[in-house]
């Protein structure tokens, strides 16, 4: 009976791990450039056109398929150019309403000048639409605020032709500083630079990396001894720090539709290795050192897309990896905190009883904070719903309770944290290479 009753208990945090949400049809943020020539102001934005002229409200939306009208935006992903395109040009006043432009306190209208929308392609991926604007610039304007309409989701909004460019990140609601239509004045010091990027790169994987969330914690869940997780986490490190910076420069350029699958594969091989390794295998740090070099270029996809400063290049370089390790040594240091009791008791360093009722509280903290939070506000702040974050850290201490509980078995927090978790997190990684491939 106690055994049904552990198998059962095991399935379910599995199911509440591949309870995470998939990847299809993402959400990519709205890119706008903003220049000013003789007078005159130029915004051009290069958006998901399909998700605007359906009406989805993308604040926190991570995948069109979770909208109430998904399938307008899939029929309207079908259209032909042209007539996508015409689409655009008849909503886009209702669109433009949300998006205002102002020096001072005065708006300046903004004029749709012209539409480029790209052939449908693969209709399960996000079609890249550019829209250009233009407007009058007031006399004697010295800066300009862009305020981004609630429910837009998120935009990257990059100012042009300056020595010294404002780059801002901008969430629907939003209204961005002023923007000195100069430049932001005299160059930033490097170290400044270096201290502002960090973030972008912590937020890189938290919350926004699930996939590089997943891959880091296949690394975890190997073995519970330091030194195998020191010579991965070295390995996946230098890999893609080399990636990275070849990637920022341009000098590397491999398409998504190569890399998002690579890297979905990469976290399907180190969790299965998991369930059937015992210790770190000797490839295994060069194996994941290749897959780094992948995880690298996704890397610095997103740095493309924010941007680099081209004066401070090397600090905001070095601060978006620095970001990105703080973000990774988080996600282990969230996992070592949940799961290190439960190792203690499998070692005999720990009583049972206490750990039983520990983990059981965590647990139910988890879900009853899962239920408290989620809302509109942390959706917005972490692109999700508290239960994607949640539920998974529930289920893990769900998995640790039952290591506890037959610690008398051989090796029970492999068998019952290590091994589900891995299954789990291959689950999920198998599912998306296979959506990415061939959906």
């Amino acid at each position: 009976m106690m055994a049904k009753v552990a198998r059962w208990l095991v399935l379910s945090s599995v199911l509440m791990l591949l309870a995470l949400p998939a990847r299809a049809h993402e959400v990519q943020p709205t890119i706008g450039d903003l220049s000013v020539s003789e007078g005159v102001v130029t915004l051009g934005l290069r958006l998901n056109a399909e998700a605007f002229v359906a009406g989805i409200d993308l604040d926190g939306l991570e995948d069109t398929n979770e909208a109430d009208n998904a399938s307008d935006y899939d029929a309207l992903r079908a259209l032909p150019a042209e007539q996508m395109a015409d689409r655009l040009r008849a909503a886009w006043p209702g669109i433009a309403a949300d998006i205002t432009l102002r020096a001072g306190q005065q708006p300046i209208p903004l004029a749709l000048q012209s539409v480029d929308v790209g052939d449908p392609g693969n209709v399960d991926l996000p079609r890249p639409s550019q829209v250009v604007l233009t407007g009058e610039l007031p006399a004697g304007a010295q800066s300009v605020t862009l305020q981004w309409g609630q429910g837009n989701g998120a935009l990257i909004l990059r100012q042009q032709g300056v020595d010294e460019p404002f780059t801002g990140y901008l969430s629907g609601g939003e209204t961005s500083p002023d923007i000195p239509l100069a430049g932001q004045g005299p160059p930033k010091a490097g170290i400044a630079v270096f201290a502002e990027y960090i973030p972008v790169g912590f937020d890189h994987i938290l919350p926004k990396g699930l996939d590089h969330i997943l891959f880091v914690l296949g690394l975890f869940f190997l073995s519970t001894h330091l030194k195998p997780l020191i010579w991965q986490v070295s390995a996946f490190t230098l890999a893609h720090t080399v990636t990275l910076a070849l990637g920022a420069l341009g000098w590397v350029n491999v398409p998504a539709s190569i890399v998002e699958p690579l890297i979905a594969a990469s976290i399907v091989y180190v969790a299965v290795e998991n369930i059937f390794a015992h210790g770190l295998n000797p490839w295994r740090p060069a194996v994941i050192f290749v897959f780094g070099l992948l995880h690298g270029l996704g890397f610095a996809s997103v740095l493309g897309e924010f941007g680099l400063p081209e004066g401070q290049f090397i600090p905001a370089l070095i601060g978006f990896n620095v970001g990105v390790e703080f973000g990774q040594l988080t996600v282990i240091a969230i996992a070592f905190l949940i799961v290190a009791l439960a190792q203690r008791v499998d070692r005999g360093e720990a009583d049972l009883r206490p750990a039983q009722i520990g983990y059981g509280i965590a647990m139910l903290a988890f879900v009853a904070l899962s239920f408290a939070l989620d809302g509109p506000g942390f959706v917005d702040y972490m692109g999700a719903g508290a239960p994607v974050f949640l539920w998974p850290l529930a289920a893990l201490c769900l998995a640790c309770v039952l290591a506890v509980t037959f610690v008398d078995q051989l090796e029970s927090y492999r068998r019952f944290v290590a091994i589900p978790a891995s299954v789990a997190i291959a689950g999920v990684g198998a599912f998306w290479f296979v959506e990415r491939v061939f959906l």
